[in-house]
């Protein structure tokens, strides 16, 4: 039975250089009409966290959510998914240091009419300043991970910087934490306080 992530396997198979075809023939059985082009997982497991929590299947509404593995993939990405390829409505949401891959990207791919949408810092510095910092310290707590953050904040690196900048940090200090958290913030986020970059994504879709 195939189903969205094989299509979003045999996109990144694509990208990596492998053939086209696979990945047209899936488009084309599961009606996939738009493609959400995400820097990682953490942002997917956000993002997919925020669509359950409002009662949406995006995969069965014919929308790939598409973590690339980094920004500077955005370029090859965009051309393969939007017009030059096959020709999905592109959207996509970066930190704002990446805005500048994401707009060359959909430059190139003559997706320029099309929006994507750009965190502060990073989408966890977001859901921080949504839920503060004495919230996010009570999740952390509740995922048993709370001596580690204590662990942590007696770092010398950590001297100086705010309660928000250090909990920022931690969630990308050991693998799989931001994935994780992504998910977990999001379903924490009272609805009227989810950040305007992520409820715009999803509001695009």
């Amino acid at each position: 039975m195939t189903d969205m992530g094989s299509f979003r396997d045999a996109v990144t198979a694509w990208a990596a250089g492998g053939p086209g075809d696979p990945a047209r023939e899936l488009a084309a059985r599961l009606a996939v009409r738009a493609a959400v082009l995400l820097e990682g997982p953490s942002d997917t497991a956000a993002v997919s966290a925020l669509a359950e929590s409002r009662g949406r299947n995006l995969a069965a509404e014919g929308v790939c959510v598409l973590p690339m593995g980094g920004a500077m993939s955005v370029g090859r990405f965009a051309q393969l998914l939007g017009q030059p390829g096959l020709g999905l409505h592109l959207t996509g949401l970066c930190d704002e240091a990446e805005r500048r891959y994401y707009a060359r990207g959909w430059e190139r791919a003559g997706a320029a009419q099309q929006r994507f949408y750009v965190c502060a810092a990073d989408l966890e510095d977001e859901l921080i300043r949504a839920l503060g910092v004495t919230r996010v310290e009570e999740l952390v707590r509740a995922e048993g991970d709370l001596r580690a953050l204590q662990t942590f904040l007696h770092q010398p690196a950590q001297r100086g910087r705010t309660p928000q900048q250090q909990l920022r940090r931690f969630l990308g200090t050991k693998k799989g934490r931001k994935i994780r958290y992504g998910r977990v913030l999001v379903e924490a986020l009272d609805p009227a306080r989810v950040p305007a970059p992520l409820d715009d994504l999803l509001a695009s879709l």
